[in-house]
C-alpha cells in the first residue's frame, strides 16, 4: 500500500508558525502581545543586556511609544522564542545572540536611532519625516 504526502503549493499556503508580528495587531490582541513584550524586556533583556544609558547610548523609559524600537523588541522577543527553545539545538542562543541582539541593540542604542533626544527618564516624542503624497508633482 502506497500513502501519498500532499506537499503545500500555491494553493495550499503553510501554516502560520508562531503569534503574528506585533505590527499586524490591533485592539486587545495588541494590548495582550505588548503586555507580554513589556514583561520580557523589562525582566529579562533589560536586566541582562541593559548596559548604561550614554549620549552615545540612549534609552527611553518610555520605549513602548516609539513605534520603531517596539518593532525592532517584538521581533528580537519572536526570534528569543524560537532560538532559546531546546528544538533550536545546543547553539541556538549563540545565533540569536550574534543574529539578533547585538544588531537589534545597535540600531536602538545608536545615537541616531529611535531613542535620540530621550534622556534618562525623560522620554521625547519624535516627528517622522513628512512625505508627499504619491503622484504629485508630475
Amino acid at each position: 500500500m502506497t500513502t501519498t504526502v500532499e506537499q503545500p503549493g500555491p494553493q495550499q499556503p503553510l501554516p502560520a508558525v508562531g503569534p503574528p508580528f506585533i505590527l499586524y495587531l490591533d485592539g486587545a490582541e495588541y494590548a495582550e502581545e505588548m503586555h507580554g513584550l513589556a514583561v520580557w524586556v523589562g525582566d529579562l533583556l533589560l536586566p541582562v543586556y541593559g548596559r548604561e544609558v550614554s549620549s552615545q547610548q540612549p534609552w527611553c523609559p518610555r520605549w513602548w511609544e516609539h513605534l520603531e524600537a517596539v518593532a525592532r523588541l517584538h521581533a528580537l522577543w519572536l526570534a528569543w522564542q524560537e532560538l532559546t527553545d531546546p528544538t533550536a539545538g545546543p547553539s541556538g542562543p549563540a545565533v540569536w545572540h550574534r543574529d539578533h541582539l547585538g544588531p537589534v541593540l545597535a540600531e536602538l542604542r545608536s545615537p541616531g536611532g529611535p531613542f535620540a533626544g530621550c534622556k534618562t527618564g525623560a522620554h521625547r516624542a519624535k516627528q517622522p519625516p513628512t512625505v508627499e503624497p504619491y503622484g504629485t508633482g508630475y
